[in-house]
């Protein structure tokens, strides 16, 4: 199954949690064995393979590891890029000096004549 938005969360969760049982049994590695190189229960493991709400994202970013799918967590959240147009205007707008002490450093001082 495709995931988009169109899915509610609980559906997400769960084609999630096969996709990672599927890699695991093409790895030919057991719950236990896979759990206890990702350093978390059988249960958790178990949990997230279920699509469960109660497992937690550095249960899943653990299993990953072990599988060899850390690469693939790009393409879950990808690196937000800057276009070149935007490149080119923030160029001429890159700082040449500082513009010494800041005015949100804290109030200055009122100035006055010396009586």
């Amino acid at each position: 199954m495709k995931i988009d938005q169109n899915l509610t969360d609980e559906m997400v969760l769960r084609e999630l949690g096969e996709r990672l049982a599927t890699t695991r049994l093409q790895a030919n590695m057991s719950q236990e064995i896979l759990a206890r190189q990702a350093g978390i229960s059988k249960r958790t493991l178990e949990r997230l393979e279920s699509g469960e709400v109660a497992s937690r994202l550095a249960s899943l970013v653990r299993v990953c590891r072990v599988l060899g799918l850390t690469e693939k967590l790009n393409a879950f959240i990808p690196v937000p890029t800057i276009s070149p147009i935007a490149q080119l205007k923030l160029l001429n707008r890159r700082r040449r000096r500082a513009s010494g002490e800041s005015p949100a450093a804290g109030n200055p001082p009122k100035w006055t004549w010396n009586k």
